[in-house]
């Protein structure tokens, strides 16, 4: 048999191991022998922390994970969602980005998709603050 995952949680830290929760009352190791699709909670979004159109999508593949009821709502947000995204930047970095999401999303490679969109954010960050300094000139010259 082969060796399963070991993860190490603090006290007081939570997992989220096939749209169950559990939290740590104090440091614990455990061993995950089987498949199982879990995140920990440093990867948790939280609602009002989705900001920006990517972490939006981020939110929307987490629900994914977290709640298997709303997996199949979720997973047609996320792609009108990535959709709506390649339509809107021209930035080819993101687009492709999206398209490695979207083909992520399509082989249940969830974990991974979501480990792809975070890779995207601070290109994202930089496209914000371009169009933010654009906007400012603009009103600038006006």
């Amino acid at each position: 048999m082969s060796q399963g995952l070991k993860i190490t949680l603090k006290g007081g830290e939570r997992i989220y191991i096939n749209g169950a929760v559990l939290k740590m009352d104090r440091k614990v190791g455990i061993e995950l022998l089987n498949d199982a699709t879990f995140l920990l909670e440093q990867h948790i979004l939280q609602p009002e922390a989705a900001t920006t159109p990517l972490r939006q999508l981020y939110f929307m593949v987490q629900m994914m994970l977290i709640d298997p009821a709303l997996h199949a709502k979720a997973r047609d947000m996320a792609s009108e969602t990535i959709v709506a995204l390649k339509d809107t930047t021209s930035n080819e970095d993101i687009r492709n980005g999206l398209t490695d999401v979207t083909r992520m999303l399509a082989a249940d490679r969830t974990l991974e998709a979501l480990k792809r969109i975070r890779a995207l954010y601070p290109t994202e960050a930089a496209c914000m603050k371009t169009d933010n300094d654009i906007e400012k000139l603009q009103k600038e010259v006006a």
